[in-house]
């Protein structure tokens, strides 16, 4: 045999694989109403809310069906080593999808034996050995990690190994599966259609290590892809960039030749990509062998807050101006044209043909658009050409208002925002048809109404007593907006009154978190682009036009509506979100079912640290954001802690590497100092938790064991019981910081000043110790300040309890040197 790919050892995972091309069949099963486990109380995490009709199908074919073998299919691409140990194909899909990929590698062993493997999975498993079929294990659980043990019989002359994964895609997808090796026995794993041996470590190396240079690209930059190690030939890379609207539209479609012994290309100027956060598919092609890599960039065009008009219905035409011209292809922007007065062009018909096959088709997340439709359709039907308002009408009339109405898709009805869509929804098309027949429900439009209103009376008593699940979201405060600001426009009174009153709410919560233009803080749900590209999300245009000064952006997903509706924030608002010199602002408020965040913020102009004091430590954390930190002398100059919930610093899983929790801490905030207190437990997948530094606008340094930034007049220091280790390979360069140990304690103290040596000879006089899962930090002039496990904050050896136990922040401004706990 020729020379290994590798060698597996005890405890590794086999992720060298040939793949075929992925098969997507539409599989819906029997329409059937689902049962309504909405009880209006939202948490944060994968809901169980029973078994679908396509799941139900997928079982009852799983339970009858034999599967032969098949070894015909072409090599689309190899699945090699890298930052991710699964072999994953996780993705999201808007309509009920049947997934499956085969794979295949070779494995020889010291002698013919048995090896026994562990086998997790998302999905189902079928594994042949040498034609014979050795393993099956297909429990086809909703986005629920599964394991067994598989035996498999490996022969010393090498034995072919096939396997058949597969899923049942229901919107997001964490599609997977892992072998992980039990034995004490070495394992040597050829990969057919492997590229040449003198070239494989090169090709590894460039799909594990891609990133685009620096945190994000100007108009004026080159968007640069960058790797650590020179490649050994001249590599083709094939990028592809698409838009996040539902046409998918291809936005950059490139070839570029990376040279033998560079470790830079230019992929394109920044200019040839619209302002956002995009996806980059890129693929390394040698000869006949390709690896696929996804990874995501940044494009921003200016870096500095533009600032608005001082009168607010100025700041609003200019929004509503802006989503006309430049909004994605989403409904927002059709409902922008009309309501801006500006003539509908092309776009106009493709964005209303597109939002009807959404619904048509009952894709997930078809209530987000519903709404904008149902909005512009009640106000300017009129100037519908008359084949899409007959067919918008229509439309409606069949569509799926709520579970209780037979149905085959994967529309979420459960969570916060999508049950208030959903409700909304079915409120504003009765009123638009109260005579008509809907014939999902077989009701009239006036029962419409009448449930509508019941259901979100329902929701508004859920959130006036116990605030938001999704806290301080720059993903989902857009999405409550899209219902919010509706009612505000077209409810009736008594539920736009209190529509009202909860947008009143959100608006101060943004208040408070926005630092320079920038809405951030602690989150109930976050992705990567909401932590590291804050002015590209929706939300920014909402603190630009509130606050007066800020970025705006294409997001359209209610973005118009808050333009051209009637809602106004409180003006007050302002000084909160832009703090004046020498203040600092403070707030503690709690959020969500049964007080889940304890929320905490200091805030100068400067810097702003934010915490949830009530993440459940040792928990499971989706998408919580615990603490964060942001500075305003950069729009992307922003830092955090957590533990990563995936291998890979590209990953799209909740929790992902960056976003969320794999294992939550127990954490408090005192003034400015936040403490974090870590326990991974006994065998946790990844043994270390880290700091993300943004590159843009801050300076980093170890000094002394503690990390030291500054970013304009805003300092941070972190410290922790175990040292602080550098990243310096991979996408994470430079921007990673780990601290390795399953037990392990963090400091995070934020204050302002330029001198950032003078900053740093404070911090190293403090101490930060860890006794069992007791954290203490001492040396700072307000006394020792504890964290324990089971007890939480204490300072000066006093308990301390979260201050204000109600959802409605209790704010304080105060002078800078009266807040400084150290």
């Amino acid at each position: 045999m020729t020379t290994p790919l590798l060698t597996l050892s005890r405890g590794d995972s086999l992720a060298a694989w040939a793949l075929s091309p992925v098969m997507a069949t539409p599989f819906p099963g029997v329409p059937a109403p689902a049962e309504d486990r909405q009880n209006y109380k939202y948490i944060n995490g994968f809901v169980d809310v029973g078994d679908l009709p396509c799941r139900v199908a997928t079982w009852r074919d799983v339970a009858t069906r034999t599967l032969a073998l098949d070894t015909s299919w072409p090599v689309e691409s190899l699945y090699l080593p890298g930052a991710n140990r699964r072999v994953e194909f996780s993705q999201f899909r808007s309509t009920p999808t049947r997934l499956s990929r085969w794979c295949r590698t070779t494995i020889s062993a010291p002698v013919d034996r048995y090896c026994s493997f562990r086998l997790s999975t998302r999905g189902g498993v079928h594994i042949w050995v040498d034609g014979e079929l050795a393993g099956r294990f297909e429990p086809f659980t909703r986005n629920s990690t599964e394991q067994s043990v598989v035996h498999l019989p490996i022969k010393a002359a090498g034995s072919d190994i096939v396997v058949l994964t597969e899923d049942m895609a229901e919107r997001d997808t964490n599609w997977f599966f892992e072998l992980t090796l039990l034995d004490d026995v070495p394992l040597a794993i050829f990969l057919p259609g492997a590229p040449a041996d003198a070239h494989l470590d090169s090709l590894k190396a460039l799909a594990a290590e891609v990133r685009p240079a620096g945190e994000f690209t100007g108009p004026g930059d080159a968007l640069v892809l960058q790797f650590d190690t020179t490649a050994s030939l001249a590599v083709t890379i094939e990028a592809k960039v698409g838009s996040t609207s539902h046409a998918k539209h291809i936005m950059l479609d490139r070839t570029v030749i990376l040279e033998a012994g560079e470790t830079q290309v230019t992929l394109c100027r920044g200019d040839e990509l619209p302002e956002g956060y995009h996806i980059i598919d890129l693929t390394f092609v040698v000869d006949d062998t390709s690896v696929t890599r996804q990874i995501a960039c940044a494009v921003l065009h200016a870096t500095e807050p533009q600032k608005r008009h001082a009168d607010i219905a100025e700041r609003k035409r200019e929004a509503l101006l802006h989503a006309a011209r430049d909004g994605e292809m989403r409904m927002g922007t059709a409902l922008a044209m009309l309501a801006s007065g500006i003539e509908p062009d092309q776009r106009f018909r493709e964005i209303i043909e597109t939002t009807l096959t959404i619904i048509e088709e009952r894709w997930d997340c078809a209530d987000f658009v519903s709404v904008p439709l149902l909005w512009a359709y009640a106000k300017y039907a009129a100037q519908f050409p008359p084949d899409l308002r007959a067919r918008t009408e229509t439309a409606l009339l069949t569509f799926r208002y709520w579970v209780d109405e037979p149905g085959n898709d994967v529309m979420w009805f459960w969570s916060e925002n999508h049950a208030l869509c959903f409700h909304v929804s079915q409120l504003m098309a009765g009123q638009l048809f109260p005579d008509g027949d809907f014939t999902a429900s077989g009701r009239k439009g006036a029962e419409q109404v009448r449930l509508a209103a019941e259901r979100l009376h329902l929701w508004f008593d859920a959130v006036e007593a116990e605030g938001l699940a999704e806290w301080n979201s720059s993903a989902y405060y857009p999405v409550d907006f899209i219902g919010l600001l509706a009612l505000v426009e077209f409810a009736p009174a008594d539920i736009a009154a209190r529509a009202r009153r909860v947008t009143d709410r959100i608006f101060t919560m943004m208040a408070l978190h926005s630092l320079g233009g920038v809405p951030a803080g602690s989150m109930g749900r976050a992705y990567d682009k909401e932590l590291r590209a804050g002015p590209l999300t929706e939300l920014a245009p909402f603190a630009s036009v509130a606050f007066g000064k800020g970025w705006l952006n294409n997001g359209v997903a209610s973005l118009p509506l808050f333009a051209a509706g009637l809602y106004l924030p409180p003006p007050e608002l302002a000084e909160l979100a832009w703090p004046a010199p020498d203040t600092a602002i403070t707030a503690q408020y709690t959020q969500g079912y049964a007080h889940a965040a304890h929320l905490s913020l200091f805030k100068t102009p400067a810097v702003q640290l934010s915490s949830n004091a009530g993440a459940k430590p040792g928990g499971y954390g989706h998408q919580q954001h615990v603490v964060d930190v942001l500075f305003s002398a950069h729009p992307l100059a922003r830092s955090w802690i957590n533990h990563p919930g995936e291998d890979d610093p590209w990953g799209s899983q909740r929790p992902s590497y960056w976003a969320g929790n794999g294992v939550l801490p127990r954490a408090a905030q005192h003034e400015n100092v936040a403490l974090l207190l870590y326990d991974l437990g006994a065998n946790p997948r990844l043994d270390f938790t880290h700091a993300y530094v943004s590159q843009a606008g801050i300076e980093a340094r170890l000094i002394d064991g503690a990390l030291i930034l500054r970013s304009g007049n805003g300092l941070l220091a972190y410290k922790a019981t175990a040292p602080l280790v550098p990243v310096t390979k991979g996408p994470s360069t430079g921007r990673e910081y780990r601290c390795y140990g399953k037990v392990t304690g963090w400091m995070a103290l934020v204050a302002e000043g330029d001198d950032i040596d003078a900053f740093a000879r404070k911090i190293a006089a403090l101490d930060l110790t860890l006794d069992g899962r007791h954290l203490t930090l001492t040396g700072l002039p307000s006394g020792p300040i504890g964290l324990d496990w089971s007890n939480g904050l204490s300072v000066n050896g006093k308990a301390v309890a979260h201050p204000n136990m109600s959802i409605e922040p209790l704010i304080q401004r105060r002078r800078l040197s009266e807040t400084m706990a150290g």
